[in-house]
């Protein structure tokens, strides 16, 4: 098999793995390491590198979800407050092995736009999970709970110009993965021979 075809087999078959199909298996730090490394080879303009990560593992996921919890209690008002919603915020990470928040820190070149260095931590991210599908983890990217709102910035102490992508929920999985599907890649190109 041609790189090629490694890779593409690697892209298709990628999957997102909610993580409570997640069998509280432990991944070796090793392995998150690993996957860190991937993350740092995404392309940025300027080379500014502005993905940053922090990883909670073992007990720390756990304690993490119960913040992000008691955060969507502070926040919301009572006649809002869904106690099923705060629950699963909670107990999303009882079976993950690890937790990756991702966020975008903002550079101070003014030559380049935020939305590019967003861009660049997306791609940091997504190098996260095709290296995990490689390594058989499975990954859930979410962006659910208070993940977008401005008191998890607030909680994790970062600049006002800092943006947070979402978190990466790890671990194993015995559930098999199920097919993809996508609509035709020709029903969204156009392709232009001559202006």
């Amino acid at each position: 098999m041609n790189n090629f075809s490694k890779l593409e087999e690697i892209v298709i078959n990628r999957r997102s793995t909610k993580p409570t199909a997640f069998n509280g298996q432990t991944i070796d730090d090793h392995q998150i390491r690993q996957l860190l490394e991937l993350a740092n080879w995404a392309p940025s303009h300027g080379l500014t590198e502005p993905w940053r990560f922090i990883v909670y593992s073992g007990p720390a996921v756990r304690e993490f979800c119960h913040q992000q919890a008691e955060q969507y209690r502070q926040i919301t008002p009572p006649d809002k407050f869904a106690a099923a919603k705060y629950e699963k915020q909670a107990h999303n990470g009882d079976l993950a092995s690890h937790l990756i928040l991702v966020y975008m820190q903002r550079g101070t070149n003014p030559n380049i736009p935020a939305l590019e260095e967003i861009c660049a931590t997306a791609a940091a991210a997504d190098n996260i999970l095709l290296g995990a599908q490689a390594l058989g983890i499975a990954v859930l990217w979410s962006t659910g709970g208070t993940v977008l709102q401005p008191v998890m910035k607030e909680y994790l102490g970062l600049g006002p110009e800092d943006s947070i992508l979402g978190l990466l929920y790890l671990g194993y999985t015995e559930e098999p993965q199920r097919p993809g599907k996508r609509t035709p890649i020709s029903e969204k190109t156009k392709w232009i021979t001559a202006l």
